[in-house]
Protein backbone atom coordinates (compact mmCIF):
# COMPACT_ATOMS: atom_id res chain seq x y z
CA UNK A 1 0.00 0.00 0.00
CA UNK A 2 1.25 3.36 -0.60
CA UNK A 3 1.28 6.22 1.16
CA UNK A 4 3.99 8.62 0.82
CA UNK A 5 4.82 9.16 -2.91
CA UNK A 6 1.30 9.63 -4.56
CA UNK A 7 -0.61 12.17 -6.35
CA UNK A 8 -0.71 15.33 -3.57
CA UNK A 9 -1.62 12.97 -1.34
CA UNK A 10 2.00 13.61 1.31
CA UNK A 11 1.12 15.32 5.04
CA UNK A 12 5.10 16.61 4.94
CA UNK A 13 6.29 19.13 7.53
CA UNK A 14 3.32 18.60 9.97
CA UNK A 15 4.14 14.96 10.51
CA UNK A 16 7.48 14.81 10.39
CA UNK A 17 9.07 17.92 12.64
CA UNK A 18 6.19 17.92 14.78
CA UNK A 19 5.25 14.24 15.45
CA UNK A 20 5.75 14.70 19.16
CA UNK A 21 3.62 17.75 18.98
CA UNK A 22 0.73 18.39 18.56
CA UNK A 23 -11.43 28.62 29.20
CA UNK A 24 -14.19 29.43 27.19
CA UNK A 25 -14.14 32.90 25.70
CA UNK A 26 -17.51 34.63 24.42
CA UNK A 27 -18.29 34.37 20.52
CA UNK A 28 -17.29 37.48 18.43
CA UNK A 29 -17.47 38.71 15.12
CA UNK A 30 -14.76 38.87 12.76
CA UNK A 31 -14.39 42.76 11.38
CA UNK A 32 -12.68 41.72 8.11
CA UNK A 33 -10.50 44.33 6.38
CA UNK A 34 -11.07 45.18 2.25
CA UNK A 35 -8.67 42.78 0.39
CA UNK A 36 -5.94 43.98 -1.91
CA UNK A 37 -7.24 45.50 -5.22
CA UNK A 38 -7.11 43.02 -8.22
CA UNK A 39 -5.98 44.21 -11.23
CA UNK A 40 -8.03 41.17 -13.13
CA UNK A 41 -11.05 41.39 -14.80
CA UNK A 42 -14.04 39.55 -14.95
CA UNK A 43 -16.75 38.86 -13.06
CA UNK A 44 -16.93 35.52 -11.21
CA UNK A 45 -19.98 34.51 -9.51
CA UNK A 46 -19.66 32.99 -5.90
CA UNK A 47 -22.47 30.08 -5.52
CA UNK A 48 -22.62 27.46 -2.75
CA UNK A 49 -23.55 27.95 0.95
CA UNK A 50 -24.16 31.89 0.66
CA UNK A 51 -27.17 30.77 -1.59
CA UNK A 52 -28.68 27.42 -0.60
CA UNK A 53 -27.21 26.77 3.51
CA UNK A 54 -28.86 30.04 4.85
CA UNK A 55 -29.74 28.23 8.00
CA UNK A 56 -26.57 26.72 8.78
CA UNK A 57 -24.61 30.39 7.79
CA UNK A 58 -26.41 31.47 11.07
CA UNK A 59 -25.18 28.96 13.21
CA UNK A 60 -23.31 29.90 16.11
CA UNK A 61 -20.10 28.98 17.08
CA UNK A 62 -19.39 28.18 20.63
CA UNK A 63 -15.52 27.94 21.51
CA UNK A 64 -14.79 25.88 24.49
CA UNK A 65 -10.86 24.73 26.05
CA UNK A 66 -9.56 22.05 23.57
CA UNK A 67 -9.07 18.49 24.89
CA UNK A 68 -6.33 16.14 23.73
CA UNK A 69 -6.50 15.24 20.08
CA UNK A 70 -7.89 11.96 19.50
CA UNK A 71 -6.34 8.73 18.04
CA UNK A 72 -7.32 10.06 14.28
CA UNK A 73 -6.12 13.07 14.65
CA UNK A 74 -2.73 12.13 15.90
CA UNK A 75 -0.80 12.34 19.04
CA UNK A 76 -0.45 15.61 20.93
CA UNK A 77 -1.41 17.14 24.26
CA UNK A 78 -4.45 18.68 25.51
CA UNK A 79 -4.06 23.10 23.78
CA UNK A 80 -3.43 25.84 26.54
CA UNK A 81 -5.76 28.17 27.45
CA UNK A 82 -5.19 30.67 24.91
CA UNK A 83 -6.49 27.85 22.30
CA UNK A 84 -10.42 27.80 21.42
CA UNK A 85 -11.81 24.54 19.69
CA UNK A 86 -15.58 24.52 18.77
CA UNK A 87 -17.39 22.13 16.40
CA UNK A 88 -19.05 24.12 13.10
CA UNK A 89 -22.08 21.80 11.73
CA UNK A 90 -22.05 21.39 7.48
CA UNK A 91 -24.48 20.14 5.05
CA UNK A 92 -23.23 15.95 4.18
CA UNK A 93 -24.41 16.59 0.66
CA UNK A 94 -24.37 20.03 -0.88
CA UNK A 95 -26.58 19.03 -3.61
CA UNK A 96 -29.41 18.51 -0.35
CA UNK A 97 -28.66 21.41 1.81
CA UNK A 98 -31.47 20.85 4.08
CA UNK A 99 -30.97 17.26 4.75
CA UNK A 100 -27.85 15.31 7.00
CA UNK A 101 -25.28 17.35 8.41
CA UNK A 102 -22.02 16.52 9.54
CA UNK A 103 -19.95 18.40 11.96
CA UNK A 104 -16.40 19.93 11.66
CA UNK A 105 -13.48 20.33 14.05
CA UNK A 106 -12.26 23.72 14.37
CA UNK A 107 -9.80 25.41 16.91
CA UNK A 108 -8.20 28.96 16.83
CA UNK A 109 -6.31 31.25 18.78
CA UNK A 110 -7.52 34.65 19.19
CA UNK A 111 -5.40 37.75 17.49
CA UNK A 112 -2.49 39.50 20.03
CA UNK A 113 -3.39 43.15 19.13
CA UNK A 114 -6.85 43.45 19.10
CA UNK A 115 -6.88 47.15 18.21
CA UNK A 116 -5.47 45.62 14.95
CA UNK A 117 -7.23 42.51 14.36
CA UNK A 118 -8.07 42.30 10.38
CA UNK A 119 -9.68 38.95 11.06
CA UNK A 120 -9.71 35.26 10.76
CA UNK A 121 -6.63 33.59 8.69
CA UNK A 122 -7.39 30.04 7.55
CA UNK A 123 -5.23 27.17 7.41
CA UNK A 124 -5.05 23.78 5.83
CA UNK A 125 -1.73 21.75 6.18
CA UNK A 126 -2.34 19.46 2.73
CA UNK A 127 -2.02 15.59 2.68
CA UNK A 128 -4.88 15.42 2.11
CA UNK A 129 -5.70 13.97 5.80
CA UNK A 130 -3.97 16.48 8.02
CA UNK A 131 -5.83 17.47 11.06
CA UNK A 132 -5.77 21.30 10.99
CA UNK A 133 -6.46 21.11 14.85
CA UNK A 134 -3.53 19.68 15.67
CA UNK A 135 -1.67 21.59 12.66
CA UNK A 136 -1.93 24.33 13.90
CA UNK A 137 -1.20 24.31 17.24
CA UNK A 138 1.90 22.37 16.58
CA UNK A 139 3.40 25.18 14.27
CA UNK A 140 1.74 28.16 15.40
CA UNK A 141 5.33 29.28 16.25
CA UNK A 142 6.04 29.92 12.78
CA UNK A 143 3.12 32.19 12.34
CA UNK A 144 3.62 34.33 15.72
CA UNK A 145 4.01 37.20 13.08
CA UNK A 146 0.84 37.21 11.59
CA UNK A 147 -1.09 35.90 15.22
CA UNK A 148 -0.46 39.12 15.67
CA UNK A 149 -3.64 40.91 13.76
CA UNK A 150 -5.10 37.71 13.02
CA UNK A 151 -7.16 35.03 14.52
CA UNK A 152 -5.30 31.89 13.39
CA UNK A 153 -7.74 29.19 12.52
CA UNK A 154 -8.03 26.07 11.04
CA UNK A 155 -9.96 22.46 10.86
CA UNK A 156 -10.20 18.94 10.08
CA UNK A 157 -11.44 19.32 6.76
CA UNK A 158 -14.58 16.55 5.96
CA UNK A 159 -13.43 12.85 6.38
CA UNK A 160 -10.16 13.95 8.61
CA UNK A 161 -9.19 14.18 12.42
CA UNK A 162 -12.52 14.49 13.76
CA UNK A 163 -14.30 15.13 10.91
CA UNK A 164 -16.75 12.82 10.06
CA UNK A 165 -13.60 10.53 9.96
CA UNK A 166 -12.96 8.10 7.52
CA UNK A 167 -12.08 4.76 9.20
CA UNK A 168 -10.59 1.76 6.91
CA UNK A 169 -8.00 -0.84 8.19
CA UNK A 170 -6.95 -1.56 12.20
CA UNK A 171 -3.81 -0.94 13.68
CA UNK A 172 -2.70 -4.38 13.32
CA UNK A 173 -3.61 -4.28 9.80
CA UNK A 174 -2.10 -0.88 8.90
CA UNK A 175 1.14 -2.46 9.64
CA UNK A 176 1.04 -4.87 7.70
CA UNK A 177 -0.20 -2.72 4.78
CA UNK A 178 2.27 -0.33 5.18
CA UNK A 179 5.53 -3.08 4.89
CA UNK A 180 4.14 -4.71 2.56
CA UNK A 181 5.81 -4.85 -1.31
CA UNK A 182 5.02 -2.31 -3.26
CA UNK A 183 7.32 -2.57 -6.00
CA UNK A 184 6.16 -6.48 -7.12
CA UNK A 185 8.39 -8.12 -9.66
CA UNK A 186 6.52 -11.40 -10.14
CA UNK A 187 2.88 -12.26 -11.00
CA UNK A 188 2.11 -13.61 -7.70
CA UNK A 189 3.47 -9.97 -6.20
CA UNK A 190 1.41 -8.11 -8.22
CA UNK A 191 -1.54 -10.28 -6.89
CA UNK A 192 -0.46 -9.76 -3.62
CA UNK A 193 -0.38 -6.17 -4.06
CA UNK A 194 -4.02 -6.25 -5.35
CA UNK A 195 -4.82 -8.39 -2.55
CA UNK A 196 -3.52 -5.63 -0.31
CA UNK A 197 -5.48 -2.87 -2.01
CA UNK A 198 -8.49 -4.61 -2.19
CA UNK A 199 -8.50 -5.57 1.55
CA UNK A 200 -8.22 -1.55 1.97
CA UNK A 201 -10.99 -0.62 0.20
CA UNK A 202 -13.01 -2.95 1.45
CA UNK A 203 -12.69 -1.86 4.84
CA UNK A 204 -13.35 1.72 3.99
CA UNK A 205 -16.04 0.91 2.11
CA UNK A 206 -17.37 -1.23 4.97
CA UNK A 207 -16.33 1.53 8.16
CA UNK A 208 -17.19 4.33 6.40
CA UNK A 209 -19.13 4.03 3.00
CA UNK A 210 -22.01 6.31 4.05
CA UNK A 211 -19.45 9.55 3.75
CA UNK A 212 -17.15 8.21 1.34
CA UNK A 213 -18.96 10.17 -1.86
CA UNK A 214 -18.75 13.83 0.26
CA UNK A 215 -15.26 14.17 0.95
CA UNK A 216 -14.34 15.26 -2.55
CA UNK A 217 -12.54 18.58 -2.02
CA UNK A 218 -15.17 20.71 -3.74
CA UNK A 219 -17.21 19.88 -0.50
CA UNK A 220 -14.41 21.06 1.59
CA UNK A 221 -14.16 24.45 -0.38
CA UNK A 222 -17.87 24.80 0.29
CA UNK A 223 -16.75 24.29 4.24
CA UNK A 224 -14.90 27.01 3.92
CA UNK A 225 -17.37 29.01 2.32
CA UNK A 226 -19.61 28.76 5.13
CA UNK A 227 -16.88 28.41 7.90
CA UNK A 228 -16.22 32.40 6.63
CA UNK A 229 -19.72 33.65 7.32
CA UNK A 230 -20.45 32.04 10.18
CA UNK A 231 -16.90 33.43 11.62
CA UNK A 232 -17.80 36.77 10.39
CA UNK A 233 -15.90 37.46 8.07
CA UNK A 234 -16.16 39.47 4.74
CA UNK A 235 -13.55 37.92 2.61
CA UNK A 236 -11.52 34.73 2.78
CA UNK A 237 -7.99 34.90 4.13
CA UNK A 238 -6.60 31.50 3.98
CA UNK A 239 -3.25 29.96 4.07
CA UNK A 240 -2.69 26.62 1.81
CA UNK A 241 0.42 24.57 1.90
CA UNK A 242 0.47 21.32 -0.19
CA UNK A 243 -2.95 19.88 -1.00
CA UNK A 244 -3.91 22.78 0.86
CA UNK A 245 -3.49 24.68 -2.37
CA UNK A 246 -5.27 22.89 -4.10
CA UNK A 247 -8.35 23.04 -2.03
CA UNK A 248 -7.38 26.95 -1.99
CA UNK A 249 -7.46 27.16 -5.58
CA UNK A 250 -10.90 25.34 -5.83
CA UNK A 251 -12.19 27.55 -2.86
CA UNK A 252 -10.78 30.36 -5.36
CA UNK A 253 -12.97 28.98 -8.49
CA UNK A 254 -16.33 28.32 -6.62
CA UNK A 255 -15.97 31.79 -4.60
CA UNK A 256 -13.55 34.51 -6.75
CA UNK A 257 -15.59 37.44 -4.82
CA UNK A 258 -15.11 35.81 -1.58
CA UNK A 259 -11.22 35.66 -1.80
CA UNK A 260 -9.56 38.02 0.40
CA UNK A 261 -5.67 37.43 0.98
CA UNK A 262 -4.59 34.11 0.18
CA UNK A 263 -1.37 32.49 0.08
CA UNK A 264 -0.73 29.03 -2.01
CA UNK A 265 2.54 27.53 -0.73
CA UNK A 266 4.16 24.63 -2.34
CA UNK A 267 1.73 23.55 -4.68
CA UNK A 268 0.09 21.17 -6.27
CA UNK A 269 -0.09 21.00 -10.27
CA UNK A 270 -4.39 21.95 -11.06
CA UNK A 271 -3.21 20.61 -14.76
CA UNK A 272 -1.99 17.12 -14.17
CA UNK A 273 -3.48 14.00 -14.01
CA UNK A 274 -2.51 11.39 -11.23
CA UNK A 275 -0.21 10.12 -13.49
CA UNK A 276 1.80 12.98 -14.45
CA UNK A 277 1.74 14.22 -10.47
CA UNK A 278 2.59 10.69 -9.85
CA UNK A 279 5.55 10.83 -12.47
CA UNK A 280 6.48 14.42 -11.17
CA UNK A 281 6.68 13.64 -7.80
CA UNK A 282 9.39 10.09 -9.03
CA UNK A 283 11.46 13.05 -10.32
CA UNK A 284 11.39 15.63 -7.27
CA UNK A 285 12.13 13.20 -5.12
CA UNK A 286 15.08 12.20 -6.64
CA UNK A 287 15.87 15.32 -7.46
CA UNK A 288 15.99 16.22 -3.87
CA UNK A 289 17.86 12.86 -2.74
CA UNK A 290 20.58 14.23 -5.06
CA UNK A 291 20.92 17.57 -3.53
CA UNK A 292 20.61 16.00 -0.31
CA UNK A 293 23.95 13.45 -1.40
CA UNK A 294 25.65 16.76 -2.24
CA UNK A 295 25.35 18.10 0.72
CA UNK A 296 25.83 15.13 2.71
CA UNK A 297 29.37 14.48 0.89
CA UNK A 298 30.27 18.15 1.22
CA UNK A 299 29.53 17.67 5.17
CA UNK A 300 31.04 14.84 5.81
CA UNK A 301 33.16 13.17 3.46
CA UNK A 302 33.86 9.36 3.33
CA UNK A 303 31.61 9.26 5.99
CA UNK A 304 28.77 9.60 3.85
CA UNK A 305 26.68 6.95 3.65
CA UNK A 306 25.73 7.76 -0.20
CA UNK A 307 29.62 8.39 -0.85
CA UNK A 308 29.89 10.99 -3.29
CA UNK A 309 26.84 11.39 -4.34
CA UNK A 310 25.24 11.40 -7.86
CA UNK A 311 25.11 8.44 -10.00
CA UNK A 312 27.48 6.77 -7.07
CA UNK A 313 25.04 7.52 -3.87
CA UNK A 314 22.08 6.43 -6.36
CA UNK A 315 22.99 2.93 -6.90
CA UNK A 316 24.16 2.60 -3.49
CA UNK A 317 20.52 3.52 -1.97
CA UNK A 318 18.79 1.20 -5.04
CA UNK A 319 21.56 -1.49 -3.73
CA UNK A 320 19.99 -1.14 0.14
CA UNK A 321 16.84 -1.26 -1.21
CA UNK A 322 17.03 -4.09 -3.48
CA UNK A 323 18.70 -6.18 -0.43
CA UNK A 324 16.01 -4.97 1.75
CA UNK A 325 13.47 -7.11 -0.72
CA UNK A 326 14.50 -9.86 -0.08
CA UNK A 327 16.14 -9.82 3.69
CA UNK A 328 14.27 -6.85 5.99
CA UNK A 329 16.33 -5.55 8.39
CA UNK A 330 15.34 -5.82 12.34
CA UNK A 331 14.87 -3.08 14.74
CA UNK A 332 14.43 -2.20 18.24
CA UNK A 333 10.78 -2.34 18.00
CA UNK A 334 10.35 -5.92 17.16
CA UNK A 335 8.87 -4.78 13.42
CA UNK A 336 11.58 -4.98 10.37
CA UNK A 337 12.34 -2.41 8.18
CA UNK A 338 11.20 -3.50 4.96
CA UNK A 339 11.72 -1.85 1.22
CA UNK A 340 8.74 -0.24 1.47
CA UNK A 341 9.23 1.45 4.81
CA UNK A 342 12.69 2.32 3.47
CA UNK A 343 11.65 3.89 0.40
CA UNK A 344 9.23 5.79 2.69
CA UNK A 345 11.18 6.35 5.48
CA UNK A 346 14.05 8.03 2.83
CA UNK A 347 11.20 10.16 1.26
CA UNK A 348 10.42 11.38 4.52
CA UNK A 349 13.38 12.50 5.42
CA UNK A 350 13.67 14.37 2.29
CA UNK A 351 10.58 16.56 3.48
CA UNK A 352 12.80 19.09 5.13
CA UNK A 353 16.53 19.88 5.44
CA UNK A 354 16.06 19.82 9.01
CA UNK A 355 15.20 16.01 8.81
CA UNK A 356 18.30 15.48 6.50
CA UNK A 357 20.39 14.14 9.07
CA UNK A 358 18.71 12.01 10.45
CA UNK A 359 18.13 10.81 6.84
CA UNK A 360 21.80 10.38 6.80
CA UNK A 361 22.14 8.42 9.99
CA UNK A 362 19.07 6.39 9.28
CA UNK A 363 21.36 5.20 5.81
CA UNK A 364 24.56 4.93 7.81
CA UNK A 365 22.46 2.29 10.59
CA UNK A 366 20.91 0.29 7.19
CA UNK A 367 24.27 -0.19 4.85
CA UNK A 368 26.75 -0.23 7.62
CA UNK A 369 24.97 -1.42 10.93
CA UNK A 370 22.36 -3.78 9.18
CA UNK A 371 19.98 -2.12 11.45
CA UNK A 372 16.52 -0.11 10.62
CA UNK A 373 15.25 2.15 13.38
CA UNK A 374 15.67 5.66 12.26
CA UNK A 375 14.15 4.86 8.71
CA UNK A 376 11.19 2.81 10.46
CA UNK A 377 10.67 6.14 12.52
CA UNK A 378 11.11 8.67 9.76
CA UNK A 379 8.50 5.76 7.71
CA UNK A 380 6.39 5.86 10.86
CA UNK A 381 6.13 9.70 11.32
CA UNK A 382 4.91 10.49 7.43
CA UNK A 383 2.92 7.35 7.44
CA UNK A 384 0.95 8.56 10.70
CA UNK A 385 1.85 5.95 13.15
CA UNK A 386 2.57 6.70 17.44
CA UNK A 387 5.35 5.35 19.09
CA UNK A 388 2.60 3.34 21.04
CA UNK A 389 1.26 1.89 17.48
CA UNK A 390 -1.42 3.48 16.57
CA UNK A 391 -1.95 5.57 13.40
CA UNK A 392 -4.19 8.36 12.37
CA UNK A 393 -6.47 8.31 9.78
CA UNK A 394 -4.12 10.26 7.06
CA UNK A 395 -3.76 7.44 5.38
CA UNK A 396 -7.69 6.53 4.98
CA UNK A 397 -8.49 10.03 4.21
CA UNK A 398 -5.83 10.81 2.02
CA UNK A 399 -7.03 7.65 -0.10
CA UNK A 400 -10.89 8.31 0.25
CA UNK A 401 -10.52 12.10 -0.85
CA UNK A 402 -7.34 11.23 -3.82
CA UNK A 403 -10.05 8.82 -4.86
CA UNK A 404 -13.54 10.75 -4.65
CA UNK A 405 -11.45 13.63 -6.63
CA UNK A 406 -9.88 12.24 -9.32
CA UNK A 407 -11.93 10.23 -11.57
CA UNK A 408 -9.03 8.01 -13.21
CA UNK A 409 -8.79 4.57 -12.47
CA UNK A 410 -5.24 2.95 -13.11
CA UNK A 411 -4.88 -1.14 -14.19
CA UNK A 412 -2.12 -3.68 -13.52
CA UNK A 413 -1.41 -3.61 -17.55
CA UNK A 414 -1.84 0.38 -17.09
CA UNK A 415 1.17 0.53 -14.75
CA UNK A 416 3.23 -2.06 -15.61
CA UNK A 417 3.34 -0.04 -19.35
CA UNK A 418 4.63 2.93 -17.28
CA UNK A 419 7.23 1.72 -15.22
CA UNK A 420 10.14 2.27 -17.88
CA UNK A 421 9.08 5.84 -17.80
CA UNK A 422 8.97 6.01 -14.18
CA UNK A 423 12.61 4.39 -13.27
CA UNK A 424 13.82 6.13 -15.40
CA UNK A 425 12.68 9.69 -13.63
CA UNK A 426 14.10 7.86 -10.12
CA UNK A 427 15.86 4.53 -9.69
CA UNK A 428 15.15 5.04 -5.87
CA UNK A 429 11.56 5.87 -5.90
CA UNK A 430 10.16 5.31 -9.26
CA UNK A 431 8.89 1.77 -9.17
CA UNK A 432 7.47 2.47 -5.91
CA UNK A 433 5.81 5.48 -6.78
CA UNK A 434 4.29 4.13 -10.12
CA UNK A 435 2.20 1.14 -8.17
CA UNK A 436 1.12 3.78 -6.15
CA UNK A 437 -1.15 4.50 -9.43
CA UNK A 438 -3.56 1.04 -8.45
CA UNK A 439 -4.75 2.48 -5.23
CA UNK A 440 -8.00 3.81 -6.32
CA UNK A 441 -8.85 0.72 -8.94
CA UNK A 442 -12.09 -0.65 -7.72
CA UNK A 443 -12.75 2.05 -5.74
CA UNK A 444 -16.61 2.45 -4.60
CA UNK A 445 -17.19 5.54 -5.57
CA UNK A 446 -16.40 7.38 -9.10
CA UNK A 447 -14.07 9.99 -9.09
CA UNK A 448 -15.45 13.52 -9.94
CA UNK A 449 -13.06 15.45 -12.37
CA UNK A 450 -9.62 14.60 -14.68
CA UNK A 451 -7.95 17.49 -12.74
CA UNK A 452 -9.21 20.44 -10.21
CA UNK A 453 -10.61 23.33 -11.90
CA UNK A 454 -9.06 27.05 -10.28
CA UNK A 455 -9.62 29.76 -12.94
CA UNK A 456 -10.76 32.58 -10.82
CA UNK A 457 -11.58 35.51 -12.97
CA UNK A 458 -12.73 38.41 -10.75
CA UNK A 459 -10.58 37.14 -8.30
CA UNK A 460 -8.05 39.41 -5.93
CA UNK A 461 -4.46 38.49 -5.87
CA UNK A 462 -3.18 35.29 -4.97
CA UNK A 463 0.32 34.52 -4.11
CA UNK A 464 1.34 31.00 -5.10
CA UNK A 465 4.69 29.73 -3.75
CA UNK A 466 7.20 27.41 -5.42
CA UNK A 467 10.67 25.94 -3.84
CA UNK A 468 13.06 24.99 -6.31
CA UNK A 469 13.84 21.76 -4.43
CA UNK A 470 10.29 20.69 -3.23
CA UNK A 471 10.45 17.10 -3.52
CA UNK A 472 6.06 16.46 -3.39
CA UNK A 473 5.41 19.54 -4.94
CA UNK A 474 7.68 20.29 -7.75
CA UNK A 475 8.34 24.45 -8.75
CA UNK A 476 6.48 23.64 -11.59
CA UNK A 477 3.35 23.43 -10.22
CA UNK A 478 3.42 26.65 -8.94
CA UNK A 479 3.99 28.01 -12.26
CA UNK A 480 1.61 26.32 -13.56
CA UNK A 481 -1.01 27.30 -10.61
CA UNK A 482 -0.63 30.83 -10.89
CA UNK A 483 -1.06 30.97 -14.97
CA UNK A 484 -4.96 28.68 -14.11
CA UNK A 485 -5.63 30.74 -12.28
CA UNK A 486 -6.28 33.77 -14.25
CA UNK A 487 -4.15 37.03 -15.99
CA UNK A 488 -3.49 39.44 -12.54
CA UNK A 489 -4.97 36.86 -9.89
CA UNK A 490 -2.00 34.35 -9.43
CA UNK A 491 1.28 36.18 -8.50
CA UNK A 492 4.41 34.02 -8.50
CA UNK A 493 6.57 34.09 -5.86
CA UNK A 494 9.61 31.48 -6.14
CA UNK A 495 12.28 30.57 -3.07
CA UNK A 496 15.75 29.33 -4.49
CA UNK A 497 16.04 26.49 -1.83
CA UNK A 498 14.80 22.94 -0.48
CA UNK A 499 11.90 21.33 1.18
CA UNK A 500 8.39 21.26 1.46
CA UNK A 501 6.57 24.52 2.29
CA UNK A 502 8.93 27.52 1.82
CA UNK A 503 7.34 29.94 4.50
CA UNK A 504 7.88 26.92 6.97
CA UNK A 505 11.54 26.99 6.15
CA UNK A 506 11.74 30.64 7.75
CA UNK A 507 13.44 32.20 4.96
CA UNK A 508 13.60 35.66 5.74
CA UNK A 509 12.77 37.01 2.02
CA UNK A 510 9.69 34.98 1.52
CA UNK A 511 8.67 35.48 5.24
CA UNK A 512 8.72 39.10 4.69
CA UNK A 513 7.10 38.99 1.60
CA UNK A 514 3.99 36.73 2.65
CA UNK A 515 3.86 39.00 5.78
CA UNK A 516 3.55 42.30 4.03
CA UNK A 517 0.99 40.59 1.70
CA UNK A 518 -1.32 38.72 4.67
CA UNK A 519 -0.50 41.88 7.25
CA UNK A 520 -0.60 45.50 4.85
CA UNK A 521 -2.20 44.09 1.53
CA UNK A 522 1.52 44.54 -0.27
CA UNK A 523 0.76 42.45 -3.29
CA UNK A 524 4.53 41.86 -4.64
CA UNK A 525 5.79 41.76 -8.04
CA UNK A 526 4.70 38.43 -9.97
CA UNK A 527 7.87 36.87 -10.59
CA UNK A 528 9.52 37.30 -7.01
CA UNK A 529 12.05 35.28 -6.16
CA UNK A 530 13.68 34.64 -2.57
CA UNK A 531 17.06 32.88 -2.29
Amino acid sequence: MHTVVRGAGALGLTALLLTAATGCQADRPSAAEPAPTSPATGTGTATGTSEVATALATQRLHWHACAAPTTAQGAGTAPAADWQCATLKVPLDYGKPDGATIDLALIRTPAKDEQQRIGSLLFNFGGPGASGVVGLHALAATYASLNTRYDLVSFDPRGVGASATVTCLDDRAMDAATASDGTPETPGEVKALDDTNAGFVAACEHNSGAVLPYVDTESAARDMDLMRQVLGDQKLSYFGFSYGTQLGGVYAHLFPQQVGRMVLDSVVDPTQDPQQAALGQAQGFQLALGDFMKACAAQAGAACPTGAGGDEGTAKVAALLKRLDQSPLPTKQGRQLTESLAVTGIAGGLYSQATWPALAGGLTEAMEQGTGDTLLQLADALNGRDPQGHYNNLNAANRAISCVDARQRYSDQDVQQQLPQFRAASPVFGTYTAWGLSGCTGWPVPGKTAHPEVSAPGAAPILVVGTTGDPATPVEGARAMAQQLGAGVGVSVTLQGEGHGGYNTGNACLKQTVDAYLLDGTVPADGTTCA
